[in-house]
């Protein structure tokens, strides 16, 4: 599982730089910061940050943060929609990751990361999102939806799909993404593991996700009927 120490020092991009993987241009450190520093140049300094989750990091965020909320936001929705060579896959087997693509909604999580932390925990989550640009950071509207009072909106940075991106899978048919999560692994662990955990965790939180609830059966059934031995939840 990547870690908050892994981050820091800088094991993804020792990791990208291994040959046989992906082949994609990845950023360099000052390539990174110039993104950061042009997303946050619309947001005020002394202001906490909201950051929305709706993959890994609802369930492996690696950053500091002082609140966590569930809602949901309007105009995008979670879809396997990324290749990944690297992380959680390789080239002869390549894995899918969650993205947020055109359209629907997403119900997720809200990290709020305090002001005077920004400059610290913000390096660490470009690391991990936006080593290769194959998502786009932006300022996304959203309510907050697990209190009495429910409904409460909120402003918080999210990573889209970049569709322009070559890792972009485009519109895949439910059984192709279900085949290529059931047999990828790379050195994050195996991609079926990443489905498994994200859909237990939203479980977890009543968030009720209906169609990865779908790919986690597909996916089981696949790997019971190749003889793959079931794998562990992250936790």
């Amino acid at each position: 599982m990547l870690t908050r120490d892994a981050l820091k020092e800088g094991w993804l991009q020792r990791m990208a730089a291994t040959p046989g993987g992906e082949t994609v241009h990845f950023l360099t450190e000052a390539e990174l910061e110039a993104s950061r520093r042009t997303l946050l140049r619309a947001h005020p300094p002394a202001d906490d940050l909201w950051l929305f989750g709706y993959g890994s990091l609802i369930w492996n965020p690696a950053f500091h943060f002082v609140e966590r909320r569930h809602g949901r936001i309007h105009g995008f929705h979670r879809r396997f929609c990324l290749w990944t060579r690297m992380g959680r896959g390789c080239p002869e087997r390549p894995g899918l990751m969650l993205g947020l693509d055109h359209g629907g909604s997403c119900a997720g999580v809200f990290y709020r990361i305090a002001a005077t932390a920004i400059e610290e925990e913000l390096p660490l989550v470009w690391r991990r999102e936006m080593l290769t640009s194959s998502y786009r950071p932006v300022w996304i509207r959203g309510r907050l939806e697990d209190r009495a009072d429910g409904n409460e909106p909120i402003r918080a940075l999210g990573f889209v799909i970049n569709r322009a991106h070559e890792r972009y899978a485009g519109a895949l048919d439910d059984e192709a993404v279900a085949s290529s999560i059931a047999h990828a692994e790379g050195p994050l662990g195996r991609c079926s593991e990443y489905l498994f955990a994200t859909t237990e965790h939203l479980n977890a939180l009543g968030i009720r996700d209906r169609g990865l609830e779908a790919l986690c059966r597909r996916v089981r059934l696949l790997q019971t009927e190749e003889g793959y031995p079931q794998p562990k939840v992250a936790e």
